[in-house]
This record gives structure tokens, sequence and C-alpha cells, in this order.
């Protein structure tokens, strides 16, 4: 794939969990370079509507036809509203990346599910995901793991690697990340 160096990403992060409405805030940036635009949304702490106010945050915006990648920080926002990107690639059009820092438990999460309503759809919306790729990234050579729906592993990869820029997580997310914590928390903090 030819990465164009300007490719426009939205990189989406939620809030610190501090109400049962969390902020959601996504960061449109070009490449790793430029911020453009900033969006933002509510889902309910712990409840099953990340999917349908992302879309409609993404869909609804006037950037949205300039977005051709959305990049989340994992597929659990709000504690376990649990965004199912294979759902969220068909209602954008766009390819959506998971980026994680850690390979995740799968085990730990079945287990916490257990205590929410309707574990077994959560807990499907996570496995449609798909399968985790480790991706190397040229932050201090520590690794990210991502999923993917409309774009190959390994041109996410790619995107992924070229983004990262000032950690190991690319600049979408740190941005949506320190945008989102600042809003909230009154100020921002490093990690991302």
């Amino acid at each position: 794939m030819h990465l164009k160096p300007e490719i426009r990403i939205l990189g989406i992060d939620d809030s610190p969990l501090l109400s049962d409405s969390i902020l959601v805030v996504g960061a449109l940036m070009r490449g790793g370079g430029w911020l453009d635009g900033v969006l933002r949304s509510y889902i309910d702490r712990d409840g099953t509507n990340a999917n349908e106010r992302l879309a409609a945050m993404i869909t609804g915006s006037k950037h949205y036809g300039q977005i051709r990648i959305v990049m989340l920080n994992g597929v659990t926002f709000g504690g376990f509203n649990v965004v199912d990107i294979q759902e969220l690639h068909r209602a954008t059009a766009l390819p959506v990346i998971a980026v994680m820092r850690r390979a995740p438990d799968m085990a730990g999460i079945r287990a916490a599910l257990d205590n929410l309503p309707d574990p077994e759809r959560r807990y499907q919306a996570i496995l449609n995901a798909g399968p985790i790729t480790e991706v190397q990234t040229p932050w201090r050579g520590h690794p990210v793991y991502i999923q993917c729906k409309g774009i190959e592993p390994v041109d996410a990869a790619e995107i992924v690697a070229a983004t990262a820029v000032h950690s190991r997580l690319p600049e979408p997310l740190r941005m949506a990340h320190l945008i989102s914590t600042g809003i909230v928390l009154g100020e921002s903090s490093k990690r991302a």
C-alpha cells in the first residue's frame, strides 16, 4: 500500500470514568503531524450504545468526507461499552483499526463481562474484531497490538507504525487521549 503522509485519520478515545456519562473525543489528524479537527460525543458507562454514538459522531461530522481511517484506543470504551468494529466499519463505510498497548487477556475480559447485562453479546462484539496482530513501532521498539476491519492487517500495521511519532500509540489516539483527559480532569496526562 502506498501511504500518503497526510492521510486523514480520526483517532477516538474516551475520558476517565468519573460519571455515568463518558466523554468520547475524536481527533482528526493529517497523518501523525497535523490536528485538523476535534469531535465529541457521550456514551453510557458500561452501556451498549458505543457503536451507535460513535457512528453518529463520525457520519454526522462536517469532516466525514475527509476521514480515511477510524482508529480506536481498543474496543472497550467507558468501562465495558464495547465497540463492534465490524459494525462500525459497516455503519461508517470506513476502515477501522483498534490499537491496544497490550495483548488482551481474553479470559479476564470474559470474567469481567459476566458482571454486566448481556455478557454474550458484548463478548461476541469483542470477538468480531478478529485476529490480533502485533505491530512493531519505531518508538523505542515497543509493540502495540491491532485488530482491523475494512483494511488488510499489513496496511493497518503500516499506518499505525508510521503515525507513532511521539509514543508507541499513533498520534491521532495520543491527541484524542490528551484532549479527553484535559477536558474531564482539567489537565491532560502524559500516558497515552
